[in-house]
């Protein structure tokens, strides 16, 4: 249901989605520059400042009626990985799909899909906003992320969970997609390793078979084909040290709407 902050993160949303969209088609030219990268990272500690004052840490995002429902809701990004492993386990109905839980915890752990679906599930209707400047409508059922970290019990030095996916970033297959969010947003209700789409099996353009939902976020940060969700103390030793495939070709990391 819709709550008291729903109209303010709609307009935060369209407008950042409207930027974003902007920005896309120069932001692989700036990233490269030694200053714009510089304005990102100002502008996304005040958004992010910003955002803390007005939306409480345990806000939620609006929750729709089944009524307004997309009818189709698009891919972006990948809309098939090419890694060899995930095609294998897509031709076997993801019967073989593993998601390992690593780094800063006490009780690594490795899920089946059967096992994810067998955990207690939640089931919401909510709007992706991207930054390319489209929207939709959707119902997501999966695990409550949260869940599965107090399986794990994160050690004290975790601050961010890092999402590592099926999508092969080079031709050699050795850099993969990853997204990343903080603990706060990691444990929100609303943050699901979501598994349905439309009270369906994810589709593999949509992110089969588990793809994250940080329902407060922009639709970058909502990383899919999940492989693996390791917790981590810094950004420093992975990939580009900016949380994120497209954070390190110059978006911002924290993506709040």
């Amino acid at each position: 249901m819709p709550n008291d902050n729903s109209g303010r993160r709609r307009f935060l949303g369209r407008v950042l989605a409207t930027s974003g969209s902007l920005l896309l088609a120069g932001c692989d030219r700036l990233s490269q520059t030694e200053w714009f990268p510089n304005v990102l990272s100002s502008a996304e500690k005040l958004t992010q400042a910003a955002q803390k004052l007005i939306v409480p840490r345990n806000a939620m995002a609006q929750e729709f009626s089944p009524a307004d429902i997309s009818p189709e809701f698009r891919s972006n990004g990948t809309s098939n990985p090419s890694n060899p492993v995930y095609q294998a386990l897509a031709a076997n109905g993801f019967k073989d799909y593993q998601l390992r839980i690593s780094g800063l915890v006490e009780h690594p752990a490795v899920y089946s899909l059967a096992e994810l679906k067998a955990l207690p599930s939640r089931s919401q209707i909510t709007r992706h906003d991207c930054v390319e400047g489209w929207s939709a409508i959707g119902k997501w059922q999966g695990v409550q992320l949260s869940q599965l970290l107090q399986r794990a019990q994160p050690l004290a030095s975790a601050r961010y969970a890092v999402f590592y996916c099926f999508d092969p970033m080079d031709a050699q297959g050795t850099t993969y997609y990853y997204e990343s969010i903080d603990l706060d947003e990691a444990y929100h209700p609303q943050t699901l390793l979501a598994y349905a789409l439309n009270d369906a099996p994810l589709p593999v353009k949509n992110g089969a078979p588990i793809r994250l939902r940080v329902e407060r976020q922009l639709g970058y940060k909502m990383a899919k084909y999940v492989m693996e969700i390791k917790l981590v103390d810094s950004f420093s030793d992975i990939a580009g040290g900016k949380g994120g495939y497209w954070e390190d070709r110059g978006y911002e990391w924290f993506a709040g709407i």
